[in-house]
């Protein structure tokens, strides 16, 4: 079976976990701190602080941004449930916004329809979905002219870029995720960034219990911190990123060419200036069920991401509202293999079981 996903471990990650073991300083450290700053200056942002998933990054950094209580979020309801949930869990009510049926990203237009009929925004959590860059100059122009806050949901988009820019340094704060399956990892963990040092100072105490020194805590917080041993696994990952990018790319490149002419098979798009990392290789099609149950049958992983749209889920009843857009691409989306570990004959396989199953 060529899988969906396939985390390139090597060599290096080893030596360097190696390093820390034998160094018995396995919690949060050097190793850490260094990863932050790494990352950082790859994104070109100040502020650089590790935590223990992706997940606790949304929530840590909205707290640093100062949403809470009594503020509203709008989100895409087409991404993982973990972009609403962290504004829930800071105490933020939320909301959603369509998504564009070709990026998949949050529709600025969308947006700035209920801007302008007066809907009340603190902040807007945009995710760059797949690895395309959401339509971030559009959404700063909005933040400044409706004094809201922008978060740049990255879990997905490592290396990523739009007009030359890498994503994770446009919003006010940005977060990503190192899960296994992202296109670099530390095993689990998360990544908040941002220019302010006041919402980066915020958000490094919450992620510490609330601590300012010592034993001394100005607030309540939480214990999010990265270990110097995910660390290690990702400053090397980190290293390989461009290399990880550009095989993604290649990839992607290889089978939007051979897919273009089979019929009801949307590829995916890469507007001018951006650059597309393909997390996911995403796919619509209108039978996709008996598409997926084909290629699983001839060794061809896929996955959906996502099949129910976060206001369709038991968690969200409470949320009313009609996303049309969102709703049909979970009901047609399907993601092909398309990670560096894949060689020419996967592709060829991947493409000739699509074709096959279509034609």
């Amino acid at each position: 079976m060529i899988p969906i996903a396939d985390p390139t471990i090597g060599a290096e990650e080893k030596r360097r976990v190696e390093a820390v073991l034998d160094s018995g300083m396995l919690a949060e450290g050097e190793v850490v701190d260094a990863f932050e700053a790494s990352f950082a200056d790859y994104c070109g942002t100040d502020f650089g602080l590790a935590t223990t998933n992706g997940t606790t990054a949304l929530h840590a950094a909205l707290v640093g941004l100062g949403i809470g209580p009594g503020d509203r979020v709008l989100t895409t309801p087409f991404s993982f449930i973990a972009t609403a949930n962290a504004a829930r869990l800071a105490g933020a009510a939320v909301d959603f916004v369509d998504v564009d049926p070709r990026t998949y990203n949050v529709d600025p237009d969308a947006l700035e329809a209920r801007l302008r009929d007066g809907d009340r925004v603190d902040a807007v959590v945009a995710v760059h979905l797949y690895g395309l860059p959401a339509d971030v100059g559009r959404l700063s122009e909005l933040a400044d002219e409706y004094d809201f806050r922008l978060l740049e949901d990255a879990a997905q988009a490592h290396g990523a870029s739009y007009d030359g820019r890498r994503v994770g340094s446009f919003g006010d704060a940005a977060c990503f995720s190192f899960y296994p399956t992202k296109n670099m990892t530390t095993g689990e963990g998360g990544m908040i960034l941002t220019d302010d040092d006041a919402v980066a100072e915020r958000a490094r105490r919450f992620v510490d219990h609330g601590r300012t020194s010592g034993y001394e805590h100005e607030s309540v917080g939480h214990n999010f911190r990265m270990t110097n041993v995910a660390a290690a696994i990702g400053r090397a990952q980190l290293e390989r990123l461009p290399a990880f990018v550009e095989a993604r790319r290649r990839n992607a490149a290889a089978l939007t060419e051979r897919l273009a002419d089979v019929p009801d098979v949307t590829t995916p798009v890469e507007p001018e200036g951006y650059e597309h990392v393909y997390h996911q290789y995403t796919v619509r099609v209108p039978n996709r069920d008996s598409l997926r149950e084909h290629l699983s049958n001839r060794g061809v992983g896929t996955g959906v991401y996502y099949p129910v749209p976060i206001h369709r889920q038991p968690a969200y009843d409470d949320v009313s509202g009609s996303y049309p857009v969102a709703e049909a691409c979970a009901d047609e989306v399907l993601s092909l293999p398309v990670h560096p570990g894949l060689d020419e004959s996967d592709l060829d396989r991947i493409l000739e079981a699509t074709a096959g199953a279509i034609a």
